[in-house]
């Protein structure tokens, strides 16, 4: 048998760590035995997918020195690799899922869905829907089908009993189907969901290992009854622990960046990210923390996995990138990295000289004024926006929350768009557009005396200029829980078509 993996990330915005780490993992287990290691891309989310996104995984995970050998950019006899050029293959086996009794038409409205959970919950049930919930009188299902209602394929689930299934690293896993619901493989616009597209994937690439996060662990008995039902070999399940923050809660870009974009930019090595990356719940025979990829490639061992949730410490993961820079560069080295692969070189500054030409007298001027633009979490404070601002502390952290939220929406960024859509929101909130700028300015900029904070957000790119938000948002105190959700209200009440905070 031939070891294959694979990592199927969704090109929906920054290439996230986590994403990193499952394909180092992956990656090192196929080559340990001599394998293939296989990307694909699951861009059946068709408002929030782009090509955009896409090619920044392919770049980040080279950067990171991770390499795949079949996906969209490279072909292979199993394409194509992308599940929006799939359809007609997830439909084909999802009809035969239906013919053959193990799935069926739902017609049931999403204002039924509600009440059938709502009613579950009052009489203490686990709110997963089963198929007896969600049956509705022949007739019923006839006139809603002659009426052309809009419907989904659902998968025939268990009522009752325990689904158990072995993990590699975990042993036997026991849970009960009532925790499970009878999962829509087949959406109303004919994309699959993740869960038929998956097992279909992974079987038609020969899949024989599936290494994945264990945010899966209560997806297995769907995955386990679709290899039945298809009459398909189910791969070997490894669930790697989750990344941790260093509250042990799981990592999250409110807590500490997760886009890889975030670490290139802020300086940190690849190869450091990636040495970091295989700590992460695993550890060399000899215990060394600094190790190159190559060695970790030749000392893997999936075994040595430890279930302990690996903590993301950035302040480790700084300490450990000063070893690489001390350790493995000559002076040379690192002049040459830092202004030819890093942020002092002409086509990352020359956007911003432009600006900085009409705003300096001499060229001893230019690095004061262009510093916030190759520097990492500026060092602001509340004092920052209270001597900046005219605006109360509260009003600011809303201003800066709001914007966030609506950048984290943003697909395209430019300084255009981001004026577009900040004045929009100042408008919205009935605050002139200087006043609701300038606690963006000193976000950003660390000061007012910035040029157009727009261009600003444009150079810095959308991992920047987020996580400064963010850093911002702490230096004003943060924003408990109780205060998100009174500003999540007041969010939507701005506009009924925004559509809220992304979850992580």
């Amino acid at each position: 048998m031939t070891v294959r993996t694979r990592i199927a990330p969704s090109p929906t915005g920054d290439p996230h760590v986590g994403t990193a780490y499952i394909a180092l993992f992956n990656l090192c287990f196929a080559r340990q035995h001599g394998g293939q290691f296989v990307l694909r891309i699951e861009d059946t989310d068709q408002q929030r997918s782009t090509a955009q996104s896409e090619q920044l995984i392919f770049d980040s995970l080279h950067w990171l020195g991770l390499d795949w050998d079949e996906g969209p950019d490279k072909g292979g006899p199993h394409g194509p690799y992308r599940q929006s050029e799939r359809g007609d293959i997830y439909r084909e086996y999802a009809r035969q899922l239906v013919d053959a009794g193990h799935a069926f038409h739902c017609y049931r409205t999403p204002e039924e869905l509600e009440v059938l959970r709502n009613s579950r919950r009052e009489a203490g049930l686990a709110t997963a829907l089963k198929p007896s919930d969600l049956a509705l009188p022949e007739a019923e299902v006839a006139k809603r089908e002659a009426e052309g209602a809009p419907s989904v394929i659902r998968m025939y689930v268990p009522e009752e009993g325990v689904c158990t299934f072995q993990d590699r690293l975990r042993g036997e896993i026991e849970i009960d189907w009532a925790q499970v619901d009878a999962q829509i493989l087949l959406k109303q616009d004919g994309m699959p969901t993740y869960h038929l597209a998956n097992v279909v994937d992974d079987h038609l690439m020969e899949i024989t290992h599936v290494i994945r996060g264990e945010e899966w662990i209560n997806s297995a008995p769907k995955h386990k009854l679709l290899y039945e039902y298809l009459g398909w070999e189910m791969p070997e399940l490894i669930h790697l622990p989750l990344l941790r923050n260093p509250d042990k809660s799981k990592l999250s870009k409110r807590k500490n960046p997760t886009s890889i974009l975030f670490y290139q930019r802020m300086g940190f090595m690849p190869e450091a990210l990636t040495n970091y990356l295989g700590r992460m719940g695993w550890s060399m025979p000899d215990e060394s923390e600094k190790f190159t990829l190559e060695q970790m490639l030749e000392a893997f061992d999936i075994d040595r996995v430890s279930l302990g949730g690996p903590v993301f410490d950035m302040e480790k993961l700084r300490w450990l990138n000063g070893c690489w820079i001390r350790e493995e560069l000559t002076t040379e080295e690192f002049a040459e990295r830092l202004i030819k692969n890093w942020s002092y070189n002409q086509e990352y500054l020359l956007p911003a000289l432009k600006h900085l030409q009409q705003r300096v007298e001499i060229y001893s001027d230019v690095a004061p004024a262009a510093c916030f633009l190759v520097s990492g979490m500026l060092e602001i404070d509340d004092e920052n926006f209270r001597q900046g601002s005219r605006l109360e502390l509260e009003k600011q952290r809303e201003i800066l929350q709001f914007s966030l939220w609506r950048m984290e929406d943003m697909l395209d960024w430019n300084r255009d768009l981001l004026f577009a859509m900040l004045k929009d929101l100042s408008e919205k909130m009935d605050i002139k557009l200087k006043d609701f700028l300038t606690p963006i300015f000193i976000a950003i900029a660390g000061s007012t005396s910035s040029f157009s904070v727009m261009d600003s957000m444009e150079i810095l790119g959308p991992d920047m200029s987020r996580a400064r938000l963010r850093h911002a948002l702490e230096a004003l105190g943060g924003v408990s829980k109780k205060a998100a959700k009174k500003l999540e209200k007041a969010y939507r009440k701005l506009d009924e078509g925004a559509s809220g905070p992304e979850e992580d």
